[in-house]
């Protein structure tokens, strides 16, 4: 599992992605109490990484490959089925 969020991690650098940046400003009112005064809230866009989309390519890309090489068709399916619903997910995501 851990390695999956590692390699999702590295897909997202090297490809690039759009974060919200949050930034707060707090005074303290009469009472000594901290009080939000400001928020900022900025999307901001991450570039993507040409080291991350290189070790990602090298880590996993030959891996995967032998992988795929030594599959039987029914895995294959699976597979597919598999890879077709994280690219469903991964829309889902973008558009929310």
């Amino acid at each position: 599992m851990e390695e999956d969020e590692i390699r999702r991690a590295l897909l997202k650098r090297a490809l690039g992605y759009d974060a919200l940046e949050v930034a707060e400003e707090y005074s303290l009112d009469k009472d000594g109490q901290e009080t939000l005064q400001k928020k900022k809230v900025t999307k901001k866009h991450y570039s993507p990484d040409i080291s991350a989309a290189k070790l990602l390519l090298e880590r996993y890309y030959r891996s995967y490959e032998e992988q795929v090489l030594g599959m039987s068709d029914e895995e294959l399916e699976e597979e597919k089925m598999r890879l077709e619903g994280l690219l469903k997910k991964g829309e889902q995501n973008g558009n929310s």
